[in-house]
Protein backbone atom coordinates (compact mmCIF):
# COMPACT_ATOMS: atom_id res chain seq x y z
CA UNK A 1 0.00 0.00 0.00
CA UNK A 2 1.36 3.40 -1.01
CA UNK A 3 1.70 6.32 1.40
CA UNK A 4 0.43 9.83 0.64
CA UNK A 5 1.06 12.97 2.71
CA UNK A 6 -1.76 15.52 2.72
CA UNK A 7 -0.23 18.73 4.07
CA UNK A 8 -2.23 21.13 6.24
CA UNK A 9 -1.90 24.41 8.08
CA UNK A 10 -3.92 23.87 11.25
CA UNK A 11 -5.01 27.51 11.30
CA UNK A 12 -6.31 27.51 7.71
CA UNK A 13 -7.16 23.95 6.68
CA UNK A 14 -7.46 23.61 2.90
CA UNK A 15 -10.74 21.88 2.11
CA UNK A 16 -9.60 21.19 -1.44
CA UNK A 17 -6.42 19.46 -0.23
CA UNK A 18 -8.53 17.16 1.94
CA UNK A 19 -11.03 16.47 -0.84
CA UNK A 20 -8.37 15.65 -3.44
CA UNK A 21 -6.41 13.57 -0.91
CA UNK A 22 -9.46 11.52 -0.01
CA UNK A 23 -10.32 10.98 -3.68
CA UNK A 24 -6.80 9.81 -4.52
CA UNK A 25 -6.51 7.63 -1.41
CA UNK A 26 -9.86 5.97 -2.05
CA UNK A 27 -9.32 5.44 -5.79
CA UNK A 28 -5.80 4.03 -5.42
CA UNK A 29 -6.35 2.19 -2.10
CA UNK A 30 -3.60 4.25 -0.48
CA UNK A 31 -2.76 5.06 3.13
CA UNK A 32 -3.29 8.77 3.77
CA UNK A 33 -1.21 10.68 6.32
CA UNK A 34 -2.54 14.01 7.51
CA UNK A 35 0.67 16.02 7.90
CA UNK A 36 -0.05 19.00 10.16
CA UNK A 37 2.90 21.39 10.21
CA UNK A 38 2.39 22.95 13.65
CA UNK A 39 5.59 24.99 13.60
CA UNK A 40 6.21 26.22 17.14
CA UNK A 41 7.17 29.77 16.13
CA UNK A 42 4.17 30.18 13.80
CA UNK A 43 1.22 31.86 15.49
CA UNK A 44 -2.08 33.05 14.08
CA UNK A 45 -1.43 36.52 15.53
CA UNK A 46 1.39 39.07 15.69
CA UNK A 47 3.37 39.01 18.95
CA UNK A 48 4.76 42.57 18.43
CA UNK A 49 1.18 43.82 17.92
CA UNK A 50 0.13 42.24 21.22
CA UNK A 51 2.97 43.98 23.05
CA UNK A 52 2.03 47.23 21.33
CA UNK A 53 -1.67 46.95 22.15
CA UNK A 54 -1.51 45.39 25.63
CA UNK A 55 1.29 47.20 27.42
CA UNK A 56 0.23 46.32 30.97
CA UNK A 57 0.17 42.53 30.79
CA UNK A 58 0.99 41.25 27.28
CA UNK A 59 2.23 37.87 28.57
CA UNK A 60 -1.24 37.00 29.87
CA UNK A 61 -2.80 37.88 26.51
CA UNK A 62 -0.17 35.86 24.64
CA UNK A 63 -0.87 32.85 26.86
CA UNK A 64 -4.59 33.10 26.11
CA UNK A 65 -3.99 33.47 22.38
CA UNK A 66 -1.59 30.50 22.38
CA UNK A 67 -4.20 28.36 24.09
CA UNK A 68 -6.75 29.39 21.46
CA UNK A 69 -4.24 28.56 18.71
CA UNK A 70 -3.63 25.11 20.17
CA UNK A 71 -7.37 24.44 20.32
CA UNK A 72 -7.75 25.52 16.70
CA UNK A 73 -4.98 23.15 15.60
CA UNK A 74 -6.43 20.30 17.65
CA UNK A 75 -9.84 20.88 16.09
CA UNK A 76 -8.33 20.77 12.61
CA UNK A 77 -6.85 17.33 13.32
CA UNK A 78 -10.15 16.11 14.76
CA UNK A 79 -12.05 17.18 11.64
CA UNK A 80 -9.47 15.46 9.42
CA UNK A 81 -9.87 12.22 11.36
CA UNK A 82 -13.66 12.41 11.21
CA UNK A 83 -13.65 13.09 7.47
CA UNK A 84 -11.28 10.20 6.70
CA UNK A 85 -13.28 7.83 8.86
CA UNK A 86 -16.46 8.82 7.02
CA UNK A 87 -14.69 8.31 3.67
CA UNK A 88 -13.60 4.83 4.84
CA UNK A 89 -9.94 5.23 3.95
CA UNK A 90 -6.81 4.14 5.81
CA UNK A 91 -5.25 7.14 7.55
CA UNK A 92 -2.97 8.40 10.30
CA UNK A 93 -1.80 11.81 11.57
CA UNK A 94 1.63 13.39 11.92
CA UNK A 95 2.00 16.62 13.87
CA UNK A 96 5.36 18.27 13.29
CA UNK A 97 6.30 21.18 15.53
CA UNK A 98 9.70 22.08 14.15
CA UNK A 99 10.43 24.28 11.11
CA UNK A 100 7.62 23.51 8.63
CA UNK A 101 9.62 23.41 5.40
CA UNK A 102 12.43 21.31 6.87
CA UNK A 103 9.98 18.86 8.42
CA UNK A 104 8.08 18.40 5.17
CA UNK A 105 11.21 17.91 3.08
CA UNK A 106 12.39 15.29 5.58
CA UNK A 107 9.05 13.45 5.53
CA UNK A 108 9.06 13.48 1.74
CA UNK A 109 11.92 10.95 1.80
CA UNK A 110 9.49 8.40 3.25
CA UNK A 111 6.41 9.20 1.14
CA UNK A 112 5.22 8.23 -2.32
CA UNK A 113 3.37 11.50 -2.92
CA UNK A 114 2.65 14.88 -1.29
CA UNK A 115 -0.67 16.65 -1.81
CA UNK A 116 -0.66 20.34 -0.95
CA UNK A 117 -2.55 23.50 -1.89
CA UNK A 118 -0.67 25.85 -4.19
CA UNK A 119 -1.72 28.71 -1.88
CA UNK A 120 0.00 27.36 1.26
CA UNK A 121 2.34 29.86 2.91
CA UNK A 122 2.59 28.68 6.55
CA UNK A 123 2.54 32.26 7.68
CA UNK A 124 -0.22 34.77 8.45
CA UNK A 125 -0.13 36.38 5.03
CA UNK A 126 -1.86 35.25 1.85
CA UNK A 127 0.39 35.13 -1.21
CA UNK A 128 -0.25 34.42 -4.87
CA UNK A 129 0.89 31.08 -6.31
CA UNK A 130 3.55 29.97 -6.59
CA UNK A 131 4.20 30.98 -2.98
CA UNK A 132 7.78 31.02 -1.65
CA UNK A 133 6.93 27.99 0.51
CA UNK A 134 5.77 25.96 -2.49
CA UNK A 135 8.74 27.02 -4.63
CA UNK A 136 11.21 26.10 -1.88
CA UNK A 137 9.47 22.75 -1.36
CA UNK A 138 9.48 21.83 -5.04
CA UNK A 139 13.14 22.75 -5.39
CA UNK A 140 14.28 20.07 -2.95
CA UNK A 141 11.43 17.59 -2.36
CA UNK A 142 12.17 13.87 -2.43
CA UNK A 143 8.91 12.59 -3.93
CA UNK A 144 6.33 13.76 -6.48
CA UNK A 145 3.98 16.57 -5.45
CA UNK A 146 0.33 17.07 -6.34
CA UNK A 147 -0.31 20.82 -6.17
CA UNK A 148 -4.06 21.49 -5.97
CA UNK A 149 -6.14 24.66 -6.43
CA UNK A 150 -8.32 26.31 -3.80
CA UNK A 151 -11.53 24.67 -5.02
CA UNK A 152 -12.08 20.93 -5.45
CA UNK A 153 -13.60 19.59 -8.66
CA UNK A 154 -13.59 15.91 -9.71
CA UNK A 155 -10.88 15.15 -12.26
CA UNK A 156 -12.09 14.47 -15.80
CA UNK A 157 -8.90 14.38 -17.88
CA UNK A 158 -5.13 13.83 -17.62
CA UNK A 159 -2.64 15.81 -19.73
CA UNK A 160 0.96 14.58 -19.83
CA UNK A 161 3.44 17.28 -20.89
CA UNK A 162 6.18 15.43 -22.76
CA UNK A 163 9.19 16.91 -24.58
CA UNK A 164 11.57 13.95 -24.66
CA UNK A 165 13.76 15.19 -21.80
CA UNK A 166 14.62 12.88 -18.87
CA UNK A 167 12.59 15.03 -16.47
CA UNK A 168 9.41 14.80 -18.55
CA UNK A 169 9.79 11.03 -18.98
CA UNK A 170 10.46 10.60 -15.28
CA UNK A 171 7.28 12.53 -14.43
CA UNK A 172 5.22 10.31 -16.74
CA UNK A 173 6.75 7.21 -15.15
CA UNK A 174 6.03 8.36 -11.61
CA UNK A 175 2.49 9.27 -12.56
CA UNK A 176 1.93 5.83 -14.09
CA UNK A 177 3.21 4.10 -10.95
CA UNK A 178 1.08 6.18 -8.59
CA UNK A 179 -2.05 6.81 -10.66
CA UNK A 180 -2.46 3.63 -12.67
CA UNK A 181 -6.01 3.38 -11.32
CA UNK A 182 -6.92 6.55 -13.25
CA UNK A 183 -6.57 4.86 -16.64
CA UNK A 184 -10.30 5.18 -17.34
CA UNK A 185 -9.99 8.95 -17.62
CA UNK A 186 -9.11 10.48 -21.01
CA UNK A 187 -5.31 10.80 -21.18
CA UNK A 188 -3.48 13.03 -23.63
CA UNK A 189 0.24 13.27 -24.31
CA UNK A 190 0.92 16.89 -25.33
CA UNK A 191 4.20 17.84 -27.00
CA UNK A 192 5.48 21.18 -28.28
CA UNK A 193 8.21 21.34 -30.93
CA UNK A 194 10.00 24.67 -30.61
CA UNK A 195 11.33 24.99 -34.17
CA UNK A 196 9.52 24.92 -37.50
CA UNK A 197 12.10 22.47 -38.86
CA UNK A 198 10.94 19.74 -36.47
CA UNK A 199 8.53 17.07 -37.64
CA UNK A 200 5.22 16.47 -35.89
CA UNK A 201 6.46 13.20 -34.42
CA UNK A 202 6.92 12.51 -30.73
CA UNK A 203 10.50 12.59 -29.49
CA UNK A 204 11.59 8.93 -29.34
CA UNK A 205 8.23 8.17 -30.91
CA UNK A 206 8.44 4.37 -30.94
CA UNK A 207 9.80 4.03 -27.40
CA UNK A 208 7.32 6.51 -25.90
CA UNK A 209 4.31 4.92 -27.56
CA UNK A 210 5.52 1.48 -26.48
CA UNK A 211 5.78 2.67 -22.87
CA UNK A 212 2.37 4.33 -22.94
CA UNK A 213 0.77 1.23 -24.47
CA UNK A 214 1.79 -0.78 -21.41
CA UNK A 215 0.48 1.79 -18.92
CA UNK A 216 -2.25 3.87 -20.59
CA UNK A 217 -3.24 2.08 -23.76
CA UNK A 218 -6.05 4.50 -24.63
CA UNK A 219 -3.86 7.62 -24.53
CA UNK A 220 -4.12 10.11 -27.37
CA UNK A 221 -1.27 12.23 -28.72
CA UNK A 222 -1.04 15.83 -29.86
CA UNK A 223 2.11 17.49 -31.22
CA UNK A 224 2.22 21.19 -32.10
CA UNK A 225 4.88 23.71 -33.06
CA UNK A 226 5.65 27.06 -31.44
CA UNK A 227 6.72 28.61 -28.17
CA UNK A 228 6.25 25.96 -25.41
CA UNK A 229 4.89 28.38 -22.82
CA UNK A 230 2.35 29.94 -25.18
CA UNK A 231 1.29 26.64 -26.72
CA UNK A 232 0.87 24.85 -23.39
CA UNK A 233 -1.07 27.69 -21.75
CA UNK A 234 -3.30 28.10 -24.79
CA UNK A 235 -3.99 24.38 -24.99
CA UNK A 236 -4.84 24.02 -21.31
CA UNK A 237 -7.05 27.11 -21.24
CA UNK A 238 -9.21 25.62 -23.98
CA UNK A 239 -10.27 22.80 -21.67
CA UNK A 240 -13.23 23.85 -19.51
CA UNK A 241 -13.25 20.82 -17.21
CA UNK A 242 -10.82 19.90 -14.44
CA UNK A 243 -7.72 18.13 -15.64
CA UNK A 244 -4.54 17.01 -13.96
CA UNK A 245 -1.39 18.21 -15.71
CA UNK A 246 1.70 16.02 -15.36
CA UNK A 247 5.13 17.60 -15.80
CA UNK A 248 8.75 17.44 -14.77
CA UNK A 249 10.12 20.56 -13.11
CA UNK A 250 12.81 22.23 -11.02
CA UNK A 251 15.62 20.27 -12.59
CA UNK A 252 17.82 23.34 -13.11
CA UNK A 253 20.18 24.85 -10.58
CA UNK A 254 18.99 27.47 -8.09
CA UNK A 255 20.93 30.17 -9.97
CA UNK A 256 19.24 29.19 -13.24
CA UNK A 257 15.79 29.49 -11.67
CA UNK A 258 16.49 33.15 -10.91
CA UNK A 259 16.64 33.88 -14.64
CA UNK A 260 14.02 31.55 -16.10
CA UNK A 261 10.84 30.42 -14.40
CA UNK A 262 9.96 26.74 -14.31
CA UNK A 263 6.94 25.69 -16.36
CA UNK A 264 5.41 24.62 -13.05
CA UNK A 265 5.72 28.21 -11.77
CA UNK A 266 4.04 29.53 -14.91
CA UNK A 267 1.15 27.08 -14.70
CA UNK A 268 0.59 27.78 -11.00
CA UNK A 269 0.55 31.50 -11.71
CA UNK A 270 -1.64 31.43 -14.82
CA UNK A 271 -4.02 28.49 -14.31
CA UNK A 272 -6.25 27.09 -11.60
CA UNK A 273 -5.64 23.40 -12.18
CA UNK A 274 -4.18 20.30 -10.53
CA UNK A 275 -0.46 19.78 -11.18
CA UNK A 276 1.44 16.52 -10.73
CA UNK A 277 5.09 17.58 -10.47
CA UNK A 278 8.07 15.22 -10.35
CA UNK A 279 11.71 15.75 -11.14
CA UNK A 280 14.80 13.58 -11.24
CA UNK A 281 18.08 14.95 -9.98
Amino acid sequence: MKKILAVFDGYHVSKSTLAYAEEVAYTTNTHLVGCFLDEYIYRSYSVPEVYKQYKKNPERVIKQLDEADNKKRDEAVRKFEQSCSKAKISFSVHRNKSIALQELKHESMFADLIIISGHETFNRFRQKPPTPFIKDLLADVQCPVLVVPDTYKPLDKITLLYDGTPSSIFAVKMFSYLFGDYNELPIEVFTVKSTHLDSLRLPDNKLMREFMKRHFSKAEYKVVKGDPEQQILGHLRNHKGNEMVVLGAYRRSELSRWFKASMADILMRELDTVLFIAHNK
